[in-house]
């Protein structure tokens, strides 16, 4: 009896085993769409901010009809939705296969442009550390693509209609790069590493020259100069700067020996 009692058991166990996996079957729902309606659908999620959605639709488009013009839109678009959704290394991926597989297309120009803007993004939370992070611990790695990449857009396609709105970005990239290596060189300066700081700022004179941060660089460079003893460089470097500054605020600073300039620009450093 124990042992008919154990059959059927066993019995009962495999068949819920059997109908957990029949019942477990997921339906495609998509079986059978054309691309126009897969890329339709796709649309929509993507509209609706789903983006994870789309992404399966527009790969599921691409899978199912790889050639014509349906799946290189999806390309463009799950690009675009990785960006969207924050995924920055996947956006990143799918920009870099488009313009690999479709280096000629009709709106290469635009991934160019979505490069950039992915980059772009990401430096904006490098730019807290101005009042949050030490200088010299973030390095501004997305801040020198995000340009790279809008240079190459601006370059290979200067009458894109992306390319008046990268100049623009292009600009403020350069004044963050600019404003990054002047955080620097003020950071050596008032640990002591005078020399360190002085050639921080000479580099921010030859890589940043249109920038507003060269009246502080050029500033740096008195003031280190001035510690080290070397008394004709200072000289000199003072005379272009009254020349180019001659109301700079860093002046009437410069003449309090005892204040610390660099504390402008530091909201938890006390005067």
């Amino acid at each position: 009896m124990q042992k008919k009692l154990s059959v059927v058991a066993a019995t009962v166990v495999l068949l819920g085993l059997s109908g957990c996996g029949l019942f477990s079957e997921k339906i495609d729902e998509t079986k059978g769409w054309s691309a126009a309606k897969l890329y339709s659908e796709a649309n929509e999620e993507l509209e609706g901010q789903h983006y994870e959605r789309a992404i399966q639709l527009y790969e599921r488009l691409e899978s199912s009809y790889p050639f014509g013009t349906y799946a290189q839109q999806a390309q463009m678009n799950i690009a675009y939705a990785y960006y969207k959704s924050q995924d920055q290394a996947q956006a990143l991926a799918a920009v870099e296969r488009f313009i690999k597989l479709h280096p000629n297309h009709a709106n290469v120009d635009y991934m160019y442009y979505l490069r950039g803007l992915i980059n772009f993004n990401d430096q904006i939370s490098f730019l807290n550390f101005v009042y949050e992070q030490d200088a010299t611990e973030r390095d501004p790695k997305a801040t020198r693509e995000a340009y790279a990449a809008f240079k190459e857009l601006v370059t290979k396609f200067p009458n894109s209609k992306y390319t008046p709105d990268s100049l623009d970005r292009m600009r403020y990239l350069l004044n963050a790069m600019a404003s990054y290596e002047v955080h620097v060189a003020r950071y050596y300066y008032r640990r002591g590493a005078y020399l360190a700081a002085a050639n921080r700022a000479m580099g921010i004179m030859n890589d940043f020259r249109d920038t507003p941060v060269i009246e502080e660089a050029l500033f740096i460079m008195i003031r280190s100069y001035d510690k080290l003893g070397m008394t004709e460089l200072k000289n000199d470097t003072e005379r272009v700067f009254k020349l180019n500054y001659p109301n700079s605020k860093f002046l009437d600073e410069g003449k309090k020996q005892e204040r610390k300039w660099w504390r402008f620009w530091s909201s938890n450093a006390s005067m």
